[in-house]
């Protein structure tokens, strides 16, 4: 039961940050965004993948009989909940996918939407939901991070609040 419940805190975990909704008003849906790309928001262009989730504190997510507690999250999933990509096209869709890569993965994910980049500000739309994440890229701009606080709960049914930055690689 501990680890279903995590499985799926962990799709909202990842996915969760990206498609919860922020309207202004609740009944108008935020348009599509629209329009040639500018130079900054080209590197944006390509299929990302999910390759590193850490935590600020450790936690024991492995139904492992050891308590081990670590930091990094990334490395106590399964191949299902690590398979996560974005990939994000020239004419500002995005398509976003989780589990789909693997077989028999419980927690298949798609969704697509639109996108902007303004500064290093990622804006997505999915459906009526509008989401804002400031990215960090590191130097070559071939990976992008962000971060939010979550209350994780660990194998033995602690919740453990902590901040949680997820990174994005691009594939080359």
């Amino acid at each position: 039961m501990k680890r279903l419940l995590f499985n799926l805190g962990a799709l909202f975990m990842i996915s969760g940050c990206f498609l919860s909704c922020s309207t202004d008003d609740g009944d108008d849906c935020p348009e599509d965004f629209s329009g040639a790309l500018v130079a900054n928001e080209e590197k944006m262009v390509g299929e990302w993948t999910l390759t590193a989730i850490v935590a600020d504190e450790a936690v024991d997510i492995t139904d492992d009989d050891e308590e081990n507690p670590s930091t990094n999250i990334f490395a106590q999933y399964n191949d299902c909940q690590k398979d996560a990509a974005y990939t994000f096209n020239s004419g500002r869709s995005y398509t976003f996918e989780q589990g789909v890569n693997g077989t028999n993965c419980p927690n298949r994910a798609t969704v697509s939407g639109s996108w902007q980049l303004a500064s290093n500000t990622l804006s997505i739309v999915f459906g009526c939901n509008l989401q804002n994440l400031s990215l960090t890229f590191n130097g070559s701009d071939t990976a992008f991070s962000f971060s939010d606080n979550f209350n994780v709960t660990d194998i033995n049914g602690d919740v453990i609040q902590t901040e949680i930055t997820f990174t994005y690689s691009l594939v080359e």
